[in-house]
């Protein structure tokens, strides 16, 4: 009976974080109750707790330091030459998406300086999505893709970045009517130029954004 009383209250710690999402948890062969927020797939997790969305708590995305950017430069432009994509563009879609604050966190779960979708991140091998390394090479990685789905249409492929790909193709090939994505298409691409042109600065994007949270495992040793 303790155990779980002391399972429930940890499970309101997790629910009352800021960051919205749901609450996984299995037992091991030690008999210790792991929950976590950001579930591995080599566990066997099971949903405990479902976190409603309407508790979501939106913050103001901080403007990040020019010290940030010039610091991140080095991986960009590894990024740019193994995916073949302008270095430019990365830093376009870095500026819009986090304002190169590595610990990014939007309401809907993107993630890092790239938001990344926790399914997009898996899908291109990202494992810790707060890393800017494995954030950016990911981010770049699912660019090059969508690039190359839309035939080098800079503007299809940014469109789809923020609205998915499909919602391209169901648009007819133009940028869906989407206000967000109606708005983010031309902003990445007014700082794809100023990157291109050595004018890209970093300012906060305005966008909003929730503080970063990694994974939370708690351990629970039953009696």
């Amino acid at each position: 009976m303790k155990i779980w009383l002391g399972l429930l209250s940890c499970l309101g710690v997790l629910a009352a974080a800021p960051v919205q999402a749901d609450i996984y948890a299995y037992t091991d062969a030690n008999g210790v109750i792991h929950l976590t927020n950001v579930p591995q797939k080599q566990k066997p997790y099971r949903m405990v707790m479902r976190t409603p969305k309407a508790t979501a708590t939106v913050l103001p995305r901080p403007a990040a330091s020019p010290m940030a950017q010039k610091e991140l430069q080095p991986i960009v432009d590894r990024a740019a030459e193994r995916f073949g994509v302008s270095a430019a563009l990365i830093n376009a879609v870095i500026r819009a998406e986090s304002g190169f604050n590595s610990g990014a966190v939007s309401p809907k779960g993107a993630m890092g300086l790239m938001q990344l979708m926790p399914t997009t991140a898996s899908r291109f091998g990202v494992g810790n999505a707060f890393s800017p390394k494995e954030n950016i090479e990911g981010g770049t990685a699912y660019l090059a893709h969508l690039i190359k789905r839309f035939g080098g249409d800079l503007k299809l492929a940014i469109a789809a970045y923020n609205a998915g790909p499909q919602a391209v193709v169901q648009a007819g090939y133009t940028v869906p009517p989407y206000r967000e994505t109606q708005n983010y298409v031309p902003r990445v691409l007014a700082y794809y130029q100023q990157f291109a042109s050595g004018q890209g600065t970093v300012v906060g994007s305005g966008a909003a954004s929730t503080p970063a949270r990694g994974p939370q495992i708690i351990q629970l040793s039953s009696p």
